[in-house]
């Protein structure tokens, strides 16, 4: 099987890591902290996945969701599979504010964006790495940002 991110999603995101099941992405709006995990599967739907891909999948978001909540700006998660438009399986992991520009409502399909400069995905980058460490996930490859 060969994985291929799709286009959407290579344009719209930056790769910050990737496991052998998935691929890390960090959207590129500035305004909210918001990953997607990406299985490497062609399967689209979530309940149609190997029961050990959900488990792993399910794994790495209770991870990027603890992620979220305890390293960035956090009042409340939003976790999501919605696919309507990017049809290839991929979670939604974003840390909402109550001072964010979306709030209560939600964050789809918003107007409200501004790219990161690379300085802050790198920052990003490295508490992502730190948290990996410190909760002694060795089973991550961090992509080469510079």
């Amino acid at each position: 099987m060969t994985f291929t991110l799709d286009a959407r999603l290579n344009n719209d995101c930056f790769t910050l890591a990737e496991t052998p099941t998935s691929v890390w992405l960090l959207l590129n709006n500035s305004h909210f902290p918001w990953f997607i995990i990406v299985p490497k599967t062609q399967i689209e739907e979530l309940y149609l996945l190997p029961l050990p891909l959900q488990a792993e999948l399910q794994q790495q978001s209770a991870f990027m969701s603890e992620f979220v909540a305890t390293q960035l700006p956090c009042d409340k998660l939003n976790v999501a599979a919605i696919g309507n438009i990017v049809k290839q399986m991929h979670l939604h992991i974003i840390g909402r504010t109550e001072t964010d520009l979306c709030w209560p409502g939600v964050v789809w399909g918003t107007e409200h964006k501004m790219a990161y400069e690379k300085p802050e995905v790198l920052a990003i980058q490295a508490k992502l790495q730190s948290f990996c460490k410190q909760k002694v996930i060795n089973s991550v490859e961090f992509a080469s940002l510079q």
